[in-house]
C-alpha cells in the first residue's frame, strides 16, 4: 500500500526524483537495505512504476550508485586556479566530508566493486579515474607529470587515502579531521619524491 501523495511528473523528472531519493537513502543505509518497496513508499508511487523506470532492483541499485559516484566527483572538484597542493588539500577535505555524510553509500560502492559485481566495479573504477585524472590534467598547474610510474603511484595513494578515510570514519580515536586530511594530502608528494 502506497502511503505517500502521488504527484504527476514528466518521466525524466520522476526518474531524477527516484535517483535523488535513492542516493539520499543510500547515505544512511547499505545498498542491500534499499528495497523497491521502501523507495516506492517514500516516493509515493507503486512498485510497478519504479520497475517501469529501472527494469529491476539491480538496475535501480546500479543507477543509484552511478548517481552517488557522480555526486562524489562533483563535490570533490578542486577550486579553480591556485597552488596545486592547496587544490589537492581542498579536494581531500571535500572527499572526507563526502564519505562522512554518505558513509553507507560509499561503503556500498567500495564493497560492490570488491565483491565481484562487474557493473559496480566499473562505476567504481570510472569514479576513481575521474578523481585521479585531476592530478594530471590541470592547465599550467598540474601536480604530477602524466607518466606510467606516476599513474601507478597515484593508484596506490588512492587506496591508502580511501582506507585511511574509512578507518577514521569508523573509529576516529580522537584524531582530528585536519590531521587525516593533512596526512592524505602530504602522502602523495612524499610517495612520488621517495621514488624520484
Amino acid at each position: 500500500m502506497v502511503t505517500g501523495t502521488r504527484v504527476r511528473m514528466s518521466p525524466e523528472s520522476r526518474r531524477e526524483q527516484l535517483l535523488d531519493l535513492g542516493v539520499s537513502l543510500l547515505a544512511t543505509r547499505s545498498l542491500d537495505e534499499i528495497s523497491i518497496e521502501m523507495l516506492a513508499e517514500e516516493a509515493g508511487i507503486s512498485r510497478g512504476l519504479l520497475y517501469h523506470y529501472f527494469g529491476n532492483k539491480q538496475d535501480f541499485h546500479e543507477a543509484v550508485v552511478r548517481r552517488a559516484a557522480d555526486d562524489l566527483i562533483a563535490q570533490t572538484a578542486p577550486p579553480e586556479g591556485g597552488d596545486p597542493l592547496d587544490r589537492l588539500l581542498a579536494s581531500m577535505e571535500s572527499y572526507l566530508d563526502y564519505v562522512v555524510a554518505n558513509h553507507e553509500g560509499y561503503l556500498s560502492l567500495v564493497r560492490g566493486a570488491s565483491g565481484g559485481n562487474a557493473r559496480l566495479q566499473e562505476i567504481y573504477e570510472e569514479a576513481r579515474a575521474a578523481l585521479t585524472d585531476r592530478l594530471f590534467t590541470e592547465d599550467g598547474g598540474q601536480l604530477l607529470a602524466d607518466t606510467p610510474e606516476h599513474r601507478m603511484l597515484v593508484h596506490a595513494w588512492t587506496a591508502f587515502s580511501e582506507d585511511l578515510t574509512l578507518a577514521w570514519v569508523r573509529d576516529p580515536q580522537d584524531v582530528p579531521r585536519e590531521r587525516i586530511v593533512a596526512a592524505m594530502t602530504a602522502a602523495l608528494p612524499a610517495i612520488v619524491d621517495a621514488v624520484s
